[in-house]
């Protein structure tokens, strides 16, 4: 059997390159990240099964509000807007996270969570023109499945914005272990997911109902 010998003061450093070692997937990425792809991918699952129920009582409702009469695609554009800018300082963040700029880091991760907290806000705030309009989630087909596909990615949206300000505490005090882009870049992942989802919501529940 031949033996390795550990030079003197290196034991840090062979745990640190274990720990990198076994960080990494036969794929070429950690776990991780590999895991993180994973739950995006089951996610993708049950925005698509959210958004074909929604596609499949588009047009059946019986009785009334009815979309057009409650929509106003002015103030969602707004909103969508608003989010798809957190995607750009999301992105922000990562490069930042990566090249050890920390106070930029900070700063992107902060604008992020404030945009989506703002999305949050303007969703909030549709529901609540919505309910006065007479839209429920009991009232007719529409209300049911807008409702609850507009409320899982808003219920998404909040989750990313708390992760957020928690990643910001973590990473300012460098309380992250391991690779600290690499923590950065997960919650990027994740709020990139929500953007693109929320890109097919606003075109097959808003803008469809104005270009027929």
């Amino acid at each position: 059997m031949t033996s390795h010998a550990v030079p003197a003061g290196a034991h840090a450093d062979a745990g640190h390159e274990e720990f990198d070692e076994h960080a990494w997937t036969s794929l070429g990425l950690d776990h991780m990240k590999l895991a993180f792809w994973t739950f995006l991918g089951s996610d993708c699952f049950f925005f698509g099964s959210l958004i074909g129920t929604y596609m499949s009582y588009r047009g059946q409702s019986l009785v009334g509000p009815y979309p057009r009469d409650v929509f106003s695609v002015e103030v969602t554009s707004i909103s969508t807007f608003v989010l798809l800018m957190s995607s750009l300082t999301m992105a922000l963040a990562v490069l930042f996270a990566k090249t050890n700029r920390r106070s930029g880091t900070i700063g992107m991760l902060l604008a992020t969570a404030a945009l989506g907290a703002s999305f949050v806000g303007f969703q909030m705030f549709e529901f609540s023109h919505f309910y006065h309009e007479g839209l429920t989630l009991q009232g007719n087909l529409f209300g049911s499945s807008f409702y609850v596909l507009t409320g899982f990615h808003g219920t998404h949206v909040a989750i990313g914005v708390l992760w957020l300000l928690i990643q910001t505490l973590f990473y300012g005090k460098r309380w992250i272990r391991g690779d600290e882009g690499n923590a950065v870049e997960v919650a990027g992942l994740y709020w990139h997911f929500v953007d693109i989802v929320w890109i097919v919501i606003f075109t097959f529940v808003y803008l469809m109902e104005y270009v027929e």
